[in-house]
């Protein structure tokens, strides 16, 4: 079992312990495995050295081993006695080290109290526990409590964790993915068989004790770089076929003194290569969103065409209103063959369709569009139709929103319309408001005949699951109309 929690911090600590002990939270997955054990951090509930009460501000459990405690202790205060070796730890500054057994006869537990130092003062303890041992125990566990006891010591002289922010977190590797312990010199002092097998995906296949990296077939300027900086260093070193393994170096010091250096490595040919996968698959994606912008530009040209040759004054209105509702699919699919994500930034999307709005004003007067709030991005299959009806929305305040009922113009001067988008608890809001006319005497939108207002209502209500409602403003509030749609954010199944 495996898990790790975040460090809780509710003593007194400044900023730079603080920042050392998040540190060592992010690293300290490494401790675990090495030790096979379950990890606490703990520290005085007080001022105080000798407190009657510890605070667990942090808890990992090992990945190769059954965790001993099956509760999450982060955040709880404890009583010292449960852990005596922590208070003794907390005064001498020295590891505490204890076995003790639940019964007489029964296989003893395992307990260390590590003294986490900073500038020359404890300022926490780390709590190694382990329970009794359950089946055959790996030939190399001697070797890994050897070197937590070496970076127990570094704990101790606040050299580990390390000030390096981009050597910690998730993509630290694991001591399962294969280990190399080496000396001052960089030779391997011992490698486990995972780490043997990554050196040969690398095309080293000889024995790596006693030699160096580079003597084994592996070129690598990290190993060199740590011990000679004594920082961690990373790298990814890439073979013939494909393979990736990355190499994560950090030094070991003991007493100011470099004495070698643990080598973490990771074969991540199969990560790449999903990278890789993803890529193309990212570029297909935005190849096609781009076949069918292009594509719906060309219908909406051939509509255009199409009704500079119409007969009719309707039909050559019916083409242009068709033309325009395909451009407005048109806009998401430019903005979808841009990022391949199914997340659509709509803001982007309602400036085209307002310019769209404003090209189309037939009036006699000026229209003025303001936009007002935002909606964020939206999925790819809310975005669309929710285009669709932005753009008739729009098409239908400027161009029917400042004609009176009998057909003239309305209220004359600069016409207002403004759009006004919000989000709330999942849900998407638009209203067109305009300072026209307002509605017609008797309006019904269930029964409305206007082609564009039916497709709205249409799809908020049998595509998006949403609501639409219209009202007039009365003319002591500027008069005009205002149309609310309101639809869920979530994705459309």
């Amino acid at each position: 079992m495996s898990g790790t929690h975040p460090a809780f911090f509710p003593h007194p600590l400044d900023d730079d312990e603080r920042d050392h002990l998040h540190r060592l939270v992010a690293s300290w997955s490494l401790l675990s495995d090495l030790s096979f054990s379950d990890l606490l951090l703990v520290a005085p509930a007080g001022q105080e050295l000798s407190p009657r009460w510890l605070e667990v501000i942090g808890q990992v459990r090992p990945n190769n081993r059954t965790t001993l405690l099956v509760e999450d202790l982060v955040a709880t205060v404890q009583p010292s006695e449960r852990w005596p070796e922590a208070l003794v730890a907390l005064q001498s500054g020295e590891t505490v080290r204890s076995t003790s057994s639940s019964a007489p006869g029964a296989p003893p537990s395992t307990a260390w109290a590590v003294p986490v130092g900073y500038r020359g003062k404890t300022i926490a303890v780390v709590l190694r526990l382990q329970g009794p041992q359950r089946g055959p125990s790996s030939p190399f566990e001697p070797l890994y409590l050897g070197v937590f006891e070496r970076l127990c010591a570094m704990v101790t002289e606040s050299t580990f964790p390390f000030s390096d922010s981009d050597v910690a977190g998730t993509g630290l590797p694991r001591i399962g993915d294969g280990l190399l312990v080496l000396d001052a010199a960089g030779r391997c002092a011992f490698t486990t068989p995972n780490a043997v097998s990554a050196l040969h995906r690398l095309g080293a296949y000889r024995a790596p004790d006693g030699l160096s990296l580079a003597q084994i077939g592996v070129h690598t300027d990290a190993v060199g770089r740590a011990l000679r900086e004594g920082r961690p260093a990373i790298e990814e070193i890439e073979a013939v076929g494909g393979v990736s393994v990355v190499v994560h170096v950090l030094p070991l010091r003991a007493q100011g003194e470099l004495t070698g250096a643990i080598v973490l490595v990771r074969d991540v040919t199969d990560l790449r290569e999903l990278g890789r996968l993803v890529v193309s698959k990212d570029a297909a994606l935005r190849e096609v969103h781009h076949r069918v912008k292009n594509n719906l530009q060309t219908v909406s040209s051939l509509l255009r065409l199409q009704a500079r040759r119409a007969d009719s004054s309707d039909g050559r209105q019916a083409l242009l209103e068709a033309e325009r509702r395909v451009r407005a699919i048109a806009v998401v699919h430019e903005i979808l063959s841009k990022d391949a994500t199914d997340q659509v930034p709509f803001d982007s999307i309602v400036a085209s369709l307002v310019a769209m709005a404003e090209d189309a004003v037939l009036t006699s007067d000026p229209v003025e569009v303001s936009v007002f709030g935002t909606l964020g991005a939206l999925p790819a299959d809310v975005a669309t139709p929710l285009a669709v009806i932005l753009a008739e929305l729009l098409m239908n305040a400027v161009e029917h929103g400042f004609v009176a009922a009998s057909g003239e113009p309305g209220k004359g001067g600069v016409g207002h319309v403004s759009v006004h988008l919000s989000t709330s608890a999942g849900h998407a809001t638009v209203e067109v408001r305009d300072s026209g006319a307002g509605l017609p005497k008797g309006f019904e939108l269930e029964e409305t005949t206007s082609l564009g207002l039916s497709i709205v209502r249409d799809l908020v209500r049998t595509q998006l699951a949403g609501t639409i409602s219209s009202s007039s403003v009365s003319d002591d509030d500027g008069g005009g109309t205002v149309m609310r749609v309101v639809v869920p954010t979530t994705r459309i199944d």
